[in-house]
């Protein structure tokens, strides 16, 4: 029995000597518990929506200080025309337009009902049903505040239209997101052992003397790498137009442009993991885990990042799938050009830059 707890003493001095076994033991769960806990919600909060008041009465003022006293929305009031409705959208800072006609008021005091429109951005269409059903629930408590008991009630009629999604089609929100997510972990897990592989394998001592510069060397190792996601790349457009009904509205070569930029980000992660770790299960555990729940959780497209904390919103800035998720909706599935992207796309290019500096600064630390 003695020996049995010197062999368990042992073991322990093993596991606490083992810096990776304790953070997997006791890190991974804390930082799950804080993102499921305090960042992941599938609720809608402090949502961008735009106010239009054409009517300008206290029926239609006391309904939108009902909207802007919820913790569900941040409201701007601006008017604007029919016409301007979707060019706010395209500007991707707001996520609904409820517009109030110029006689709202007149028509709820003499008619008993009026009708206002809700218009919210479908290609988010579970967070665009989400706003309406609140924006209904609100609109709902305000008419039987303003009803007198003893009268007929009145009747404020919201009228919802979903913008770039008029069928709700719900693989309009995931299609942008898979992609993303699929490109992400594939492209980067590929090239994740491409370096570390050579020193496996002892072939490290070819690459130390062969007259190829290092930056040379990377390029090869990612071309064939590049062309294969792309063949990837074409066929799930093929799938999501023929299996899915999901229809490219914007220009497929700016698509196909924007998605090679997205690759050579992710391939220039999986160099720079590939030139850090010393094998190959080490390096696609980071590639795939580590890539994985990232791209799940600060791209947008499974959680809102506005109902995130602030850090947490500032760390998706660095998530390069959060960039290109927004670049794909915009292009695929609401028909925007490259002005409306460029902003994402200089982002994209700044991180793919930083990657492979720091990808060739340790592939010729170790070649040296």
């Amino acid at each position: 029995m003695k020996q049995l707890f010197v062999f368990i003493r042992k073991e322990f001095y093993h596991v606490f000597r083992d810096k990776r076994t304790l953070l997997i033991m006791f890190g991974l769960p804390v930082v799950q518990i804080v993102l499921f806990g305090f960042a992941l919600t599938s609720e809608v909060k402090n949502a961008q929506i735009l106010i239009s008041d054409n009517a300008k009465d206290i029926n239609s003022e006391q309904l939108i200080a009902k909207m802007k006293a919820s913790t569900y929305f941040t409201v701007d009031e601006t008017p604007i025309s029919n016409n301007d409705i979707e060019k706010e959208f395209r500007k991707g800072n707001i996520k609904c337009v409820v517009v109030f006609p110029a006689n709202f008021g007149n028509d709820l005091q003499h008619n008993g009902k009026a009708q206002l429109q809700i218009v919210a951005d479908g290609s988010d269409p579970n967070t665009a049903k989400t706003m309406i059903n609140y924006l209904t629930a609100i609109i709902s408590d305000y008419q039987q505040q303003i009803s007198p008991a003893a009268t007929l009630p009145y009747l404020i009629i919201p009228e919802t239209r979903m913008l770039y999604n008029e069928e709700g089609n719900g693989s309009l929100n995931f299609i942008p997101g898979v992609m993303a997510l699929i490109l992400m972990i594939v492209c980067t897990a590929l090239t994740s052992v491409s370096i570390v592989k050579e020193k496996e394998l002892g072939t490290m001592e070819i690459l130390l003397v062969s007259p190829f510069k290092p930056v040379l060397v990377l390029i090869s190792k990612a071309v064939p790498y590049l062309v294969l996601s792309l063949a990837n790349f074409t066929l799930i457009l093929i799938l999501a137009v023929f299996a899915l009904h999901v229809e490219i509205k914007g220009n497929i070569f700016l698509l196909f442009a924007e998605s090679t930029l997205f690759i050579i980000t992710c391939l220039s992660f999986g160099l720079l993991i590939s030139n850090t770790t010393s094998s190959q299960q080490t390096a696609l555990l980071l590639s795939m885990m580590g890539m994985m729940l990232p791209t799940m959780i600060f791209t947008g497209f499974m959680f809102p990042l506005e109902n995130m904390p602030l850090i947490f919103r500032i760390i998706s800035h660095v998530v390069p799938a959060r960039w290109y998720y927004i670049i794909i909706k915009s292009v695929m599935l609401k028909g925007l050009g490259f002005g409306y992207v460029w902003k994402e796309t200089l982002i994209l290019i700044g991180i793919t830059i930083i990657l492979l500096g720091i990808a060739l600064k340790n592939f010729k630390i170790r070649l040296s």
